[in-house]
């Protein structure tokens, strides 16, 4: 009889080439067939429960594969639903994926299954595996009255069982040992373990600096940064232009900048047409004046007003329309007196200029407060809203603030740079904010309790997030995670974390690099 005659039925091909070995000894063939005995009883042993089996949400799942040792090319999955009574559940929505992640220079593969009822409460998902290796599974179920149920694992080409958790559960379905090459990668996943989840000894975990914190519900503020621009205050604006035309004589306000005051002189103006109204205005007082040693004392009176408001709707200022009656002379250059105070911003005339009804000869800008416009992405927009407190800060003035609010958010958006307008106002008694300075703008939006973990603690997968899961005693785990709104260096998270959790905050990378080889060996 020959060696692999004297071999056991069920001994594993590694025990077969270990034996088969030359030179190999018989204390060394003795072990390699009690190794091989040894997985052919544990063969025999588990081949009676070959189906993961998962219950959460007020949802029980076992899942079989057919075959019972997943193969490159066209696989099968029974699944059956049960609610907490053992019934069936029938009409369920059900989504199965069967995908392996992009791994360097090769793109992701896999994909959705399809799903077929076959009724009393078991489906069939067919799905394809293009390649050896592992791969990850994912199952969605929701039955009619509303429960549900996530669960995920993998399984491995050529070795038996599916190992499934709960999604966010701390075990997994028990998966039945393979054997040969294959017992070894299935001893790697001990039950109650994922298929990423890792061990470390506390000395590396030491040399690595691997650090973990708990999952923490606290109050979360957005900061919503951007940069503004200080422009005048737009409603506050002031143009002079006359109603009359004439010739600019002496110019008082002859420069951009100055600053005037209501009622101040900005410059005298030569018109003909303001010299024959003052004129008819004089002639009316004479005649008012004559008229009081009569029978009839206020007969040129209405001659009186209406010359004066003429006057007055030209712009003549009341002091100057006291002066022409008090002394009784037209002024040849009647001066034109600024309407506010503030700071002249525009100015298109000099001395001698002619000037024609409705021309902008000066705009004066009150500067006492000011806006602030600021770009905000369209991404951050619903986060500002009017009356939100504002902090804003300048470049060239470290350690000082001014505290203001969002006035009003434009209804239109910047194509070039997707931005829309927010306009903050801001008190500028000092005019330490001058027209076209740039700022720095901090808008506060308050988003209530939320689950925060650090920023450090996130992995990103393309479209997908992860965490890790200290398990205690060295174990991690990785878990699936959904980020939502970032805070200094904290992240929000919607799903996969609950409050009280610990998770690893450094050295995230290096664990991610192990449970990433342990994935890989898998597929050897």
């Amino acid at each position: 009889m020959t060696r692999r005659d004297r071999l056991p039925l069920g001994a594993s091909p590694g025990a077969r080439r270990h034996a088969l070995r030359p030179g190999r000894s018989l204390a060394g063939l003795a072990f390699a067939l009690a190794v091989g005995a040894a997985l052919a009883l544990a063969c025999r042993g588990g081949a009676g429960s070959d189906a993961a089996r998962v219950e959460s949400g007020g949802v029980a799942l076992a899942v079989s594969i057919d075959p019972p040792e997943p193969r490159v090319g066209k696989n099968r999955m029974r699944i059956e639903l049960r609610d907490p009574q053992g019934r069936p559940v029938e009409g369920a929505e059900l989504a199965v994926k069967v995908h392996m992640h992009p791994m360097g220079a090769m793109p992701a593969m896999g994909g959705p299954a399809g799903v077929t009822p076959l009724g009393d409460g078991a489906y069939q998902a067919d799905f394809d595996l293009a390649m050896g290796g592992s791969w990850l599974v994912e199952i969605e179920a929701r039955a009619p009255d509303g429960a549900s149920l996530g669960a995920e694992g993998s399984l491995t080409v050529g070795m038996p069982g599916l190992r499934l958790a709960a999604r966010g559960a701390e075990a997994s379905a028990p998966a039945p040992a393979g054997t040969g090459a294959h017992a070894h990668a299935a001893a790697s996943s001990a039950p109650g373990e994922h298929p990423g989840e890792i061990a470390l000894e506390p000395g590396r975990l030491q040399r690595i600096g691997v650090r973990s914190a708990l999952v923490e519900q606290a109050e979360m503020e957005h900061a919503v940064r951007a940069v503004g621009r200080v422009v005048a205050d737009e409603t506050a604006l002031v143009d002079v232009a006359l109603k009359v035309q004439g010739w600019v004589g002496t110019l008082e306000a002859n420069a951009v900048g100055k600053r005037v005051e209501r009622g101040q002189v900005l410059f005298t103006l030569y018109s003909p047409e303001l010299y024959a109204a003052q004129q008819e205005y004089l002639q009316a007082l004479r005649s008012q004046a004559s008229a009081r040693g009569t029978s009839v004392p206020g007969r040129a009176d209405p001659l009186v007003v209406a010359a004066r408001n003429r006057l007055r709707l030209w712009d003549v200022a009341s002091a100057d329309l006291d002066r022409i009656a008090r002394e009784g002379v037209a002024l040849q250059h009647v001066p034109v007196r600024s309407p506010a105070s503030g700071y002249v911003i525009e100015k298109n005339v000099v001395e001698g200029s002619a000037v024609a009804p409705g021309e902008r000869l000066f705009r004066i800008a009150p500067l006492d407060r000011v806006w602030l416009e600021a770009q905000v992405y369209e991404s951050e927009l619903a986060l500002v809203e009017v009356g939100q407190p504002v902090r804003v800060t300048l470049p060239y003035a470290p350690g000082k603030t001014w505290d203001g609010r969002v006035g009003y958010v434009y209804p239109t958006l910047t194509g070039e740079t997707r931005t829309a307008r927010v306009r903050i106002e801001l008190p500028n008694p000092d005019l330490e904010l001058r027209p076209d300075m740039y700022a720095n703008v901090e808008l506060s939006a308050p988003r209530g309790m939320r689950t925060l973990v650090p920023e450090s603690a996130v992995l990103y997968a393309g479209e997908r997030s992860f965490v890790f899961l200290d398990l205690g005693g060295g174990r991690f785990r990785p878990q699936r995670v959904e980020v939502g709104m970032r805070s200094g260096e904290r992240v929000e998270i919607l799903s996969g974390l609950e409050a009280g959790q610990r998770i690893v905050t450094s050295g995230t990378f290096l664990i991610a690099s192990e449970s990433r080889l342990r994935a890989a060996l898998e597929q050897w």
